[in-house]
């Protein structure tokens, strides 16, 4: 009942509560953004959602548009600036995906929403993930997910897709808690991890064992 009607609901009166309160917070961080980043204010992307429906994720942009002599833009650790930095590591980029929840796209708990050109890459049991709604934190981002190679991310998703019930959804909100308290950057969002792009390796191992089994 809860993960068919209940979830939702929750989400929807948490994200819409949220915006109302926050609203402030998100006029001050869009004015800075502006101002130190330069617009748009917002970095959109495409992303897959639930049933690897595809939606539009909005985060504060945390990167310059600086670019070479060419044209080309620089590298991203170039373009990340101090206060990128400090949006990322409080995970304060990520408010404006209140709206995406309010609106149905995600969740407050569950899965990261990962890029679109991953798809091709999932096992069958990995695609699980995609059977609930991406989530602004989940399970394996509270697990200790800077530390964690890309199968035991997935791992841990499909652990919160077998396990969803209200009890799991207020232990991953508690763990965001203290870890976003603990000025950690276990939440903040990588696409491409320390050990390297998930569509990268994945095709090497498809290339060198013939299965995306580990």
């Amino acid at each position: 009942m809860y993960k068919k009607y209940g979830k939702r609901c929750l989400d929807f009166i948490l994200s819409l509560c949220g915006i109302i309160v926050l609203s402030p917070v998100l006029l001050v961080l869009a004015v800075l953004v502006r101002v130190k980043l330069g617009s748009p204010v917002l970095f959109k992307q495409e992303r897959p959602g639930k049933d690897e429906k595809i939606f539009t994720l909005c985060k504060f942009r945390t990167m310059t548009d600086a670019r070479d002599e060419n044209g080309n833009l620089l590298p991203d650790a170039v373009r990340l600036t101090k206060f990128g930095k400090l949006l990322r590591a409080t995970s304060l980029d990520e408010l404006p995906e209140l709206f995406n929840i309010l609106k149905g796209d995600m969740s407050v708990i569950g899965p990261r929403p990962l890029l679109v050109s991953y798809l091709p890459y999932y096992t069958e049991r990995e695609r699980l993930r995609h059977s609930v709604r991406p989530g602004l934190t989940g399970l394996a981002q509270v697990s200790g997910r800077n530390f964690l190679d890309w199968d035991r991310r997935f791992q841990k998703d499909v652990e919160y897709v077998e396990h969803l019930t209200f009890r799991m959804d207020l232990k991953v909100l508690w763990m965001t808690v203290q870890t976003v308290l603990g000025h950690t950057d276990e939440v903040a969002e990588d696409t491409g991890a320390a050990e390297g792009n998930f569509a990268e390796i994945r095709k090497k191992r498809l290339e060198e064992t013939g299965s995306l089994e580990a």
